[in-house]
């Protein structure tokens, strides 16, 4: 049991949900990602999904694509990421997952990039364009370290595909809420409820939503129906938006603070 297993199981007993800040990594620098996860963390975020900056981001909206634009230039590297969750261990047990596409990956080297995620610290990955049915040699290495695959399921998804996906899936299964790329939306879709009932028919793993999360109003909806709350686009633009501020630090803090509040209620 890793530490995003323990994560679920405590929140369960304390009948809350949880919420997954999304951060790129290396964005204003990997010394600001730190400040900030460590600052997420004591506001009650519960679970931190780091993405890997990558020059063509298929699954993501205008404002992760800035992010990462900025987090390259600065000469962020997946190593560099993975060397930074080894620093945060020595102050914080937050479970940490990485949110990357395939290419750096691959050749960062499939078993090196397992066993150097596991031996730092890192607890999971989620890789938007490598499906599950092609995901057996990333699957077969990650079980050897219990370092958890996370997949994802969309309003497409057939009940073969959820059953294919909470198979492979560790740690939880990721339901991206629309069809589309990341990115604020005003409006949670309508059938979400019942497209979560769906998958719960065929899974027992915690779902947790995410894509067109902004407002806490709308954690705490998602929270009523999902395991867990997966907010990005609109808090890489807290970032962005208070980045030359002298309290950027906290101000972000106080936006997560209250998603996270959302989430527990």
């Amino acid at each position: 049991m890793n530490r995003i297993d323990k994560k679920f199981k405590e929140l369960k007993k304390k009948k809350q949900k949880a919420l997954i800040a999304f951060l790129t990594a290396g964005d204003f620098g990997l010394s600001t990602t730190k400040k900030l996860v460590l600052e997420f963390d004591r506001r009650g975020v519960d679970i931190i999904e780091l993405g890997v900056p990558f020059s063509d981001p298929v699954a993501d909206g205008p404002t992760i694509q800035a992010s990462s634009e900025r987090a390259l230039k600065r000469g962020t590297k997946l190593k560099d990421i993975i060397k930074l969750v080894k620093d945060l261990r020595r102050s914080t047990c937050i479970p940490v997952i990485l949110m990357g596409y395939y290419n750096p990956v691959l050749k960062y080297g499939l078993k090196k990039f397992v066993s150097d995620c596991a031996g730092n610290g890192v607890d999971g990955v989620i890789i938007p364009d490598l499906p599950p049915d092609e995901a057996e040699d990333l699957v077969a290495e990650a079980k050897k370290r219990d370092f958890a695959t996370i997949f994802l399921l969309s309003p497409t998804s057939t009940p073969d595909r959820i059953r294919l996906v909470s198979k492979k899936s560790k740690g939880f299964i990721y339901y991206v809420s629309l069809t589309g790329i990341t990115g604020a939306r005003a409006n949670l879709p309508k059938e979400l409820a019942s497209r979560v009932r769906l998958i719960k028919r065929y899974s027992d793993k915690p779902v947790c939503v995410g894509f067109g999360v902004s407002r806490p109003g709308q954690v705490r909806e998602i929270a009523k129906m999902a395991e867990g709350v997966i907010v990005g686009s609109a808090i890489v633009k807290e970032i962005e938006k208070n980045s030359k501020r002298k309290d950027f630090i906290k101000l972000v803090g106080d936006y997560v603070q209250k998603l996270a509040e959302a989430s527990h209620q």
